[in-house]
């Protein structure tokens, strides 16, 4: 039993770190020039040996989380029912490839932490063939594992190495099975954690699993109203040094998945402020609008090049004005959101510490008018003390 008998809750994301006691919360910039365990001890350490490893719950969001290519069949059922449970797992997804035009797709540079094949129904076989494992062989990938088709597992068992095969995603009627892959994704994480040297001395403070911050932001969303007053249909933005986040109600999309989950998570890997800055800017001058907006902002595109308080402060408001382009008809992306319907924008992460309601709300307004021709107005709600990640964490 911990000396204070209750949990003792740490948030390690990519440029700050967060220590939450029953009676306080602190935050600290990270120390990138030593380890995280070793920063974090030492800024908090007073805290930390207050309590058992059993009372110590931690999430990470630290280097941005695994990275996923889905190869699928059809964008309306195998793809997207893998992107849906990859994203509601906490991974970032980088590529999604329809197999049927497998070898127009150029080969990622990067290294992909782990690659989701799906398609079909158990039924069928005889789907994926040669130029599945031409662009596998191309492809650098630390983990494989196959979510389709039954008829067509063995044939693949036999060709590709270290392949994990889990069942079908799609069943017989066309309905989504998310448990198997949300479990084996989301202790793929953990083990990618325990691989990390920076971050694996975690588990000497803690005797709990480690997840993926987004994943516990998505848990904390039924219970939102116990703590803000938001009005449904709402969205949630969560931005952050290397990514941005959104989670929004599925009354928000018109292509539901029958789904147990009651909202979906969108993750744009490119929009962060800090580890991801440049391309954020690179984002901003490839919108046409953008222009206009550093006007209305009275800034020019030198802000760019600056590394000042009042530059993080227009980074943040163009990564606000960039993700709602992403959800709305100008940009198509995976889904387009019902932007006029929504009632409340609540906003959480490091964007808090830098952006007052009202800097929020002129974006929000002008984002609106510009993209949407509309004067609706969603009210702006502000996680200012973290109360979403705390109250998910609790509840882990």
């Amino acid at each position: 039993m911990s000396k204070m008998n209750d949990k003792l809750l740490i948030d390690v994301g990519s440029t700050y770190f967060k220590v939450s006691t029953p009676t306080s919360i602190e935050q600290h910039l990270r120390d990138f020039n030593k380890d995280i365990y070793d920063d974090l001890t030492h800024k908090c350490g007073n805290t930390i040996k207050n309590y058992e490893k059993d009372d110590v719950y931690i999430c990470s969001s630290a280097n941005g989380g695994l990275s996923t290519l889905i190869i699928g069949l059809t964008n309306s059922f195998s793809l997207k029912y893998a992107k849906n449970i990859a994203f509601n797992s906490g991974i970032n997804i980088i590529e999604t490839v329809m197999y049927q035009n497998i070898e127009e797709y150029s080969v990622p540079s990067d290294v992909i932490d782990v690659v989701i094949i799906v398609g079909g129904i158990n039924s069928n076989s005889n789907i994926f063939g040669e130029d599945l494992y031409s662009y596998l062989d191309k492809l650098n990938y630390s983990n494989v594992v196959y979510v389709g088709s039954e008829g067509q597992a063995p044939a693949l068992q036999e060709r590709i190495e270290n392949l994990v095969i889990l069942p079908n995603i799609i069943d017989e009627k066309l309905h989504i099975v998310e448990e198997n892959l949300k479990v084996y994704l989301t202790n793929l994480y953990q083990e990618d954690i325990e691989g990390k040297e920076d971050i694996k001395h975690l588990y000497d403070i803690t005797s709990n699993q480690i997840y993926s911050t987004p994943y516990i932001v998505n848990k904390t969303l039924p219970m939102i109203n116990t703590k803000f007053s938001v009005v449904d249909p709402y969205i949630l933005i969560d931005i952050g040094g290397a990514t941005t986040d959104i989670h929004y109600s599925k009354d928000l999309v018109d292509d539901n998945i029958v789904t147990e989950n009651e909202y979906d998570r969108l993750v744009f890997k490119k929009l962060g402020v800090y580890k991801s800055r440049e391309s954020l800017i690179f984002a901003a001058q490839n919108n046409e609008f953008v222009y206009e907006l550093l006007t209305h902002l009275k800034v020019t595109e030198n802000i760019f090049q600056d590394q000042s308080e009042k530059a993080t402060k227009v980074l943040m408001q163009l990564a606000i004005f960039l993700v709602l382009c992403k959800m709305s008809h100008y940009k198509q992306a995976y889904i387009n959101l019902k932007l006029l319907s929504i009632n409340s924008i609540v906003f959480t992460g490091g964007i808090t510490k830098v952006l007052s309601s009202g800097e929020i709300e002129d974006i929000i307004s002008f984002f609106y008018k510009k993209i949407l021709n509309s004067n609706h107005n969603p009210a702006t709600v502000l996680d200012s003390n973290y109360d979403i990640w705390t109250l998910g964490a609790k509840g882990n």
